[in-house]
């Protein structure tokens, strides 16, 4: 338009002097038509453009986006992430480890750690929507060259009134940490309080029924009913379930920048036969002997966690504090076996109407001073508690020299690292001082990675 303009000015200027007034009227008719043309064909060329873009969609509330998105990636294709985790440990040489005072938790050579370089516990995570009523989700673990289903089991979506059904194999909703997998862990280890227990988490093959309670506080109430297969217990291959747990969580928000959540458990299960190593006191030298425990087995957890951040936003600064406490009682009768000739249970009794109480827990403080990186402190103690038995059997003279019945107090403090370039990836340097064996004080550093591939859930509270 601009230069028809020009042209029109340059036109009149050049025109002669002249010229008529009839033929300015000519050249300005001329002009108008020249500039009515070009403006039908910009007009024409801007229709064109608008018809080629893309209708507008309508605008998406972020639910509304995750749900489709969620609906998309669970309708066919399911979501799959598989955790990448190993570490280098320096720790002293002990020939088998045990926590003192306690039962060897899950067989015989449990806790024996390896030093140096070693792949750790991977794991495999395949989950997914059947439909609108059932999830799925199966968990396989991976380490030197075995594979272990840590949980596959169904979920249901929509039973309503705050009701979820859980049903397969699955972690046991006792206690805080006991559901997390390792790699949700703040330190490279468990604590000691759940090596102690259950070797180093305590999974269900059964059923979970949990309520959350339509309140402002947050009320979680779950009843559990399984196999019992899983130390404390033992698999008795019998048709009534062999284990049992109930357990109650609340919480709630204190301001903007604080919150909190308090549970109480319980979990009881039988044992038939359950295996454990000791050393007898023969003049000879130490030989070893098999204890076989039947009986019942109880166990209390409490729990409390509490977290930090600034207006509840824990990108740049947070802090979480948290502690959990047990207690276990076990009655039954210990029956003894030895192979040796000299052993003072060949032929004799073992230790009728055995009564155990143990308690003991961990606190642990986890601070994030700056982004990306992470500070930790955790403290472990355990009390080997009292063994009530009648002093007048054979098994007794296991008494001066054997770990399990010594009074000793395990404990632990430990120290950690950790940098995460994002929620996918982290690396940790710990330092822990180890005196959970009698006469045994263990210096242990470790350099541990944990990354993560594909889709991963939000961790739990």
């Amino acid at each position: 338009m601009q230069r028809i303009a020009l042209l029109a000015v340059a036109s009149t200027l050049a025109w002669p002097a002249a010229a008529s007034d009839d033929d300015l009227k000519t050249l300005r008719e001329e002009i108008a038509q020249m500039k009515k043309v070009y403006e039908s064909r910009i007009e024409s060329l801007e229709q064109r453009l608008a018809a080629a873009e893309p209708a507008p969609q309508k605008s998406q509330s972020p639910q509304d986006g995750a749900r489709s998105a969620g609906a998309a990636a669970s309708g066919f294709n399911p979501d799959v992430s598989l955790i990448l985790q190993g570490q280098y440990r320096r720790m002293k040489e002990v020939p088998e480890r045990s926590i003192t005072g306690y039962w060897q938790a899950g067989g015989h050579d449990h806790g024996g750690e390896e030093r140096g370089f070693t792949l750790d516990h991977s794991e495999l995570v395949v989950s997914a929507n059947v439909n609108p009523y059932f999830r799925g989700l199966l968990n396989v673990a991976l380490k030197d060259g075995e594979a272990e289903v840590e949980e596959a089991y169904f979920q249901t979506l929509g039973l309503g009134r705050g009701f979820t059904l859980k049903g397969g194999r699955f972690l046991s909703g006792i206690g805080y940490i006991n559901e997390q997998h390792p790699h949700a862990w703040d330190f490279a280890d468990a604590p000691l309080m759940m090596k102690a227990l259950f070797g180093e988490h305590y999974g269900q093959d059964g059923l979970q029924l949990k309520w959350v309670a339509p309140t402002d506080l947050f009320m979680e109430f779950g009843a559990e009913i399984g196999r019992g297969a899983g130390f404390p217990g033992t698999d008795r291959n019998r048709n009534s379930a062999g284990a049992s747990a109930l357990f109650a969580h609340v919480g709630d928000d204190v301001g903007r920048s604080h919150a909190w959540r308090a549970g109480l458990s319980w979990l009881s299960t039988r044992a038939k036969d359950r295996e454990g190593h000791f050393e007898d006191t023969d003049a000879a030298g130490p030989n070893e002997v098999e204890g076989l425990f039947s009986g019942r087995s109880r166990t209390m957890v409490a729990d409390f966690i509490w977290k930090w951040a600034p207006n509840g936003n824990p990108k740049e600064r947070n802090l979480k504090l948290q502690a959990e406490v047990f207690r276990r009682t076990e009655r039954g009768d210990l029956a003894c076996a030895s192979d040796v000739a000299t052993s003072p249970c060949v032929g004799g009794p073992g230790l009728s109407d055995l009564r155990t109480v143990q308690t003991g827990g961990y606190a642990q403080a986890v601070w994030q001073f700056m982004p990306q990186w992470r500070v930790g402190y955790r403290y472990d103690w355990l009390n080997a508690g009292s063994k009530r038995y009648d002093p007048a059997t054979v098994f007794a003279a296991l008494d001066p020299a054997n770990a399990w019945f010594a009074s000793y107090r395990p404990k632990r403090h430990t120290l950690m690292a950790d940098w995460s370039q994002d929620e996918f990836s982290r690396l940790r340097l710990q330092f822990a001082r180890d005196r959970s064996m009698q006469g045994v004080t263990d210096n242990q550093v470790t350099l541990q990675y944990i990354m993560s591939l594909g889709a991963h859930g939000a961790h739990k509270f």
